[in-house]
Formats: C-alpha cells, structure tokens, sequence
C-alpha cells in the first residue's frame, strides 16, 4: 500500500550551489598559482644562469609625432661568461635617418645601481624602409636587466619618435646527452653464485 501523498512523490531535490562555487574557486586558484610560480622560476633560471632580463620601456618618453622607426629588441643570449643585448632598428619614416645609436638602461645586480649607455648602431645611416643593428656585450654577472630607454640620432643625440615590438627570441637551451655503458655478462656470470658446481657458504 503507497502511502507517500502526491506532493511527497514529485518533489525533486535542489541542487547546492556551494560544492560548485568552491571548486570553481579552487580551479582559478591553482592556476593563478601555476602562472605566478612559472613566472618566478623563469627568473629565478635567468638569474641563476647570469641573463639579463630585457623589459620593454615603462612608458614611451620620446617625442610626440609620426615614429621614425621601429625598434625590435632581442632577448638577451648568453655566450660564455658574457651576456649579449642586441636589436634591430627599421626605418619606418620616408627620410634618410643618419648617426643613429639606442640609449639603454642598465641595473647592476650586486646594488640595483642604474647606469645609461649609448649603442652606436651598424650601419649609422639607414635609408627608408632598412635596417640596423645594436648589439652590447656586457659581463654575464654585473648587471641584472636592461631596459630601452632612447632613439637619438645627429651630432647632438637628439631624441626620435619610435615604436617597439619583440625582437628575436633566445633559442632554448640544449640538454646534454650523455651515453651509458653497460657490461654484457658473460653465461657464466649469469649463472646463480650457489650452485653445485660453484657452493657458496651462507652467513
């Protein structure tokens, strides 16, 4: 005999929410978390490995107006004990650019002093639409990071307009490889040291 009335039978159980939220929250945790440590460890690599870290300007201090050029600035590369910057410099203008040179910034990793220093580019007179190079060799272990500061150009290092963009990026680091060797055993060898032929005491 059924003894649950009608409105008992047909009501269904509502669902919680909460389980839910905290597992969404949890989710954007963990990740956040991931990017922060992947973004740490990658530092803490550089460092430990004597790269500078290349930023981008904070803010564009050059003057207002149509930029001149565009400026593509390498990731820093290791060789040896020394630390290469390096960039390329293209003539986005319709006018002649001549004694060009990028005003870098550079922080010592032993106090955090900063130091400005200017990089001739190769070659000093660009056409429209070429290109030039800068590149710094600096010691793998003195400065921490470097940031562009400047595009100037004449006698009197006036400063030009310009936009950036990510340049070339450091080739990933090989892993050696190294072989292992391992002695064949002969079918003797591999026979049981306690055998009839060959008794062992045991302790």
């Amino acid at each position: 005999m059924i003894t649950d009335s009608p409105d008992e039978r047909f009501i269904e159980p509502k669902g919680s929410f909460g389980p839910k939220l905290v597992a969404v929250a949890c989710a954007v945790l963990v990740t956040a978390l991931v990017l922060v440590g992947y973004t740490l460890l990658r530092k803490r690599h550089a460092e430990k490995a004597g790269l500078i870290i290349v930023s981008s300007p904070e803010f564009n201090t050059a003057p207002q107006g149509p930029p001149k050029a565009l400026i593509l600035v390498d990731e820093a590369l290791l060789q040896g004990g020394k630390t290469i910057i390096g960039g390329t410099v293209r003539n986005t203008s319709a006018e002649k650019l001549e004694g060009l040179s990028v005003e870098l910034e550079l922080k010592r990793r032993k106090d955090g002093t900063v130091e400005k220093t200017l990089v001739a580019l190769q070659p000093a007179v660009i056409e429209p639409q070429q290109e030039a190079r800068y590149s710094l060799e600096l010691k793998a272990q003195d400065y921490g990071s470097m940031r562009l500061v400047a595009l100037k150009a004449g006698p009197d290092s006036h400063p030009l307009p310009y936009t950036t963009a990510q340049g070339q990026k450091r080739p990933p680091e090989r892993l050696e490889s190294r072989t292992i060797t391992t002695e064949k055993r002969s079918s003797k060898q591999s026979e049981y040291l306690n055998s009839p032929d060959s008794p062992a005491r045991v302790p």
